[in-house]
C-alpha cells in the first residue's frame, strides 16, 4: 500500500524557507546579532539566547537542554566561536527533531490496507475543514481515489465547506443533515470506499473535542464504528494545530493525545508566526511526529514535514 505521508518534492525548501521566514528572522537574525563580531560566549550571551528560543517557542524543556549541552561544550573548549554555537544550535534543533520515528511510520498492515482511514481532529479555527481539502488534493494529484466523511454533524457550516472541498477535488463526499449521527455517517463512508475500492477515506469530526466528554464519546464510537468496517481503522488520527497559538496550542494538543489517540500533527498557518520553534516543543513534548505542514492559503500549500528541510530552511 501507499504511504500517505510521502515526501520528496524538489520545492519543499524554498517552500519552507517562505513560510518559515517569521521565525527565521526571531531565532538565526537574532543568534547572528549576538555573536557578531568577536564576542565572548559568556553566561550573559547564554541568557540572551535562552530568551531568544524561548521568544520562538521551541519550549522551555528543549530550550534546557540545548543550553545544556552548549555549556557542557563550553567548559571542554569545544565550542569557542559565534559559528561554533550556531552550528551547535543547528545540531541541537535536528536533535530534538529526530527523537521519533519517521512521519512514514504508520504500520504496515495499515499501510496495506484499503481504505486506508484517516480521522482529523482538531479545535475549531485550526484550519481543521480547510487542512481535510488540502491532504485530499494531495493524494488526488497523486492518483489516488478519496472519500470524505462530513462527521462534524454539529456543524452545518462544516458539512457545506467540506462539500466545496470535494468538488474542487473530485472527492466524493459522505454526508448528513446537520444535527445528524456522526458514526452513522462513518459507517456509509466507510461502506461506499469498500464497495468502489477506493484509496483513502478523511473523516472529519466535531471541534473542541477536549473540552466537552459527550463530543469526545462520540469520537469513540466514530473510531469504534470504523474498526468494524475496516479493520484497524482508523489507521491514522491527525491533530490540525494553528502555529500562531504557541503553546496555548501545545496544552489543547496534550489533551488530544491523551484521549483520542493522535498518531500525528498537521500545523497550520506557519506561515503567520515567528513562533515556528513549536514544530521543537510538539516532537519533544508530546512525543509525536508534525506529518504536514500549511505553508499558505492555496490547495497546493501543505507541505510533508521534514526534520532536516525545516532546520535548513532556517540557517541555510
Amino acid at each position: 500500500m501507499f504511504s500517505i505521508f510521502k515526501k520528496g518534492e524538489g520545492s519543499l525548501l524554498d517552500r519552507l524557507k517562505q513560510s518559515v521566514s517569521k521565525t527565521r528572522s526571531q531565532i538565526v537574525a537574532k543568534v547572528e546579532d549576538l555573536v557578531s563580531g568577536e564576542k565572548q560566549i559568556d553566561p550573559a550571551l547564554l541568557t540572551k539566547l535562552e530568551n531568544v528560543l524561548l521568544a520562538a517557542d521551541i519550549g522551555p524543556r528543549t530550550t534546557h537542554q540545548i543550553l545544556e549541552v552548549v555549556r557542557q561544550k563550553l567548559a571542554r573548549h569545544s565550542l569557542n566561536t559565534g559559528a561554533d554555537l550556531k552550528a551547535e544550535l543547528r545540531n541541537q534543533l535536528l536533535v530534538a527533531l529526530r527523537t521519533l520515528p519517521s512521519p512514514n511510520g504508520a504500520s504496515s498492515s495499515a499501510q496495506e490496507t484499503r481504505p486506508h482511514v484517516i480521522f482529523v481532529v482538531g479545535v475549531n479555527g485550526t484550519g481543521k475543514t480547510t487542512t481535510i481539502g488540502k491532504l485530499a488534493h494531495r493524494l488526488r494529484q497523486d492518483g489516488r481515489s478519496v472519500v470524505l466523511a462530513a462527521g462534524d454533524t454539529f456543524r452545518a457550516a462544516a458539512i457545506e465547506q467540506l462539500g466545496v472541498w470535494a468538488s474542487r477535488t473530485g472527492a466524493e463526499i459522505i454526508k448528513t443533515k446537520s444535527g445528524g449521527d456522526p458514526a452513522a455517517v462513518v459507517y456509509d463512508a466507510l461502506t461506499s470506499a469498500r464497495a468502489r475500492n477506493a484509496d483513502v477515506v478523511i473523516v472529519d469530526t466535531a471541534g473542541r473535542l477536549h473540552t466537552k466528554s459527550n463530543l469526545m464519546a462520540e469520537l469513540d464510537k466514530m473510531k469504534r464504528t470504523a474498526a468494524k468496517v475496516v479493520p484497524g481503522a482508523p489507521h491514522d488520527v491527525l491533530l490540525v494545530m494553528d502555529a500562531t497559538t504557541g503553546q496555548n496550542g501545545l496544552s489543547q494538543a496534550r489533551e488530544f493525545t491523551a484521549t483520542a489517540g493522535v498518531t500525528g500533527i498537521v500545523l497550520t498557518k506557519l506561515d503567520g508566526t515567528a513562533k515556528g520553534g513549536i514544530i521543537v516543543a510538539i516532537t519533544r513534548e508530546l512525543g509525536l511526529p508534525v506529518r504536514y505542514v500549511g505553508t499558505g492559503e492555496t490547495m497546493e500549500d501543505l507541505v510533508p514535514f521534514d526534520a532536516e528541510t525545516f532546520v535548513s530552511s532556517l540557517f541555510d
